[in-house]
């Protein structure tokens, strides 16, 4: 199939989902007719051309896939009342572009755990496949399944939700999504591309739904400039620390095109934590080397956002700021104050932090101690051969 066509049929499927979504409910026999769809435009638009209203195309074909299916008198009622009260499908697309953004906030429901949010997400507005999430999960394709289906029948029923008050749980479930592809958190790669790649795209199209939304602008830039380090991140299957990456090998298109996002959202209103997030994000990635970065600054923003959206990783990113800064002891300190925080309890940054601070303070042993225990602790082979080879210096 034409590569054109692949990826405007990619595009478009969300939206055709969420139109008939919203129109008649039951997920699982829409998202049945949006597949059937989408295989037969993979078929004619190739040899017929793409049709004047590609999307209305679609939502037609899926609703007749629909009406095949539905054969019971009281269904057939139902559909003819909704469709008395929606436009012809391809009459609206402002409407059927709004549904993307729909889709989304179902797939986020929050009677779903995180986990299911995100499977979800990556199945009904990705497309990806249940063996390509699988995989990327690092479960059976059998258990990603079950996950799929319980998180289907959760939401049965539950009504198509509006209100802005869904958006933050959507670009959690994106920075959760980013954050498993471009740190995944166990098995033997550093990185898993596909789910960077559809983080970002997901988050582009939240950005041009919600222009005027300053997270989801901060969330696009923030994916963007930490994937724009991706290539240099690892050598040899080791881990490589910012400080060490070569910085002439970064995108520098994706850093140009985060720091001007950053620069246009954060003069219009208070900043949330994304956007505080691309901010630090840019001074790092705009700094010729870790020696001159504007760590004054990085200190800044990271007190703004311990303050506003306080969390373990957050001050463990201070205490390394703090100590550039003021010196080791004083970042040392603070990071002492997560000592007994139960939601960071066992996890392996804590020992890692601790023994880059004592490094840095000339205190070798200690150092080692703690970058043996954090390699211990943490379930990633790359991250675990990168500690291992700073204890044993």
């Amino acid at each position: 199939m034409n590569a054109g066509i692949e990826d405007l049929l990619r595009a478009l499927a969300p939206q055709v989902l969420g139109t008939l979504v919203r129109r008649h409910g039951q997920f699982e026999a829409c998202e049945d007719a949006v597949q059937e769809a989408l295989l037969a435009a993979s078929v004619q638009w190739p040899e017929q051309g793409v049709p004047e209203r590609p999307a209305g195309w679609l939502i037609t074909v899926a609703g007749r896939r629909l009406t095949d299916q539905w054969r019971s008198e009281a269904a057939r009622r139902e559909r003819e009342l909704a469709a008395g009260r929606e436009p012809p499908p391809g009459d609206a697309p402002s409407r059927d572009a709004d549904d993307t953004l729909r889709l989304l906030y179902l797939c986020c429901h929050p009677k779903l755990s995180a986990p299911s949010q995100v499977a979800l997400t990556l199945r009904a507005v990705g497309g990806l496949t249940t063996a390509q999430i699988a995989h990327a999960f690092l479960v059976p394709e059998a258990t990603m399944g079950r996950r799929i289906t319980r998180a289907k029948q959760t939401i049965k029923g539950a009504g198509f939700p509006d209100g802005p008050e869904r958006l933050p749980a959507v670009l959690q479930v994106l920075y959760l999504i980013f954050n498993e592809g471009y740190a995944a958190t166990s098995g033997p790669d550093l990185q898993r591309v596909e789910l960077t790649a559809e983080a970002i795209r997901l988050a582009r199209e939240v950005h041009r739904l919600l222009p005027d939304d300053g997270e989801a602008a901060g969330l696009l830039a923030l994916m963007l400039l930490t994937d724009a380090r991706r290539g240099t991140r690892s050598a040899d299957g080791v881990l490589v620390p910012l400080a060490e990456q070569d910085r002439g090998l970064w995108d520098r298109a994706r850093i140009e095109e985060g720091v001007a996002l950053v620069t246009a959202t954060l003069p219009k209103g208070p900043a949330g934590p994304y956007l505080l997030q691309a901010a630090i994000a840019a001074i790092h990635d705009e700094a010729p080397s870790t020696e001159e970065t504007d760590w004054a600054e990085v200190l800044i923003l990271y007190k703004i956002l311990d303050r506003i959206a306080p969390n373990p990783v957050v001050t463990l990113n201070r205490a390394v700021a703090t100590a550039m800064v003021h010196g080791p002891a004083e970042g040392l300190a603070l990071l002492a104050t997560l000592d007994g925080d139960k939601r960071i309890a066992g996890h392996y940054r804590l020992d890692a932090v601790r023994g880059h601070l004592l490094d840095l303070a000339g205190e070798p042993e200690r150092a080692r101690e703690h970058y043996r225990r954090a390699a211990k602790l943490t379930p990633s082979l790359p991250e675990r051969e990168y500690l291992l080879r700073k204890a044993s210096r």
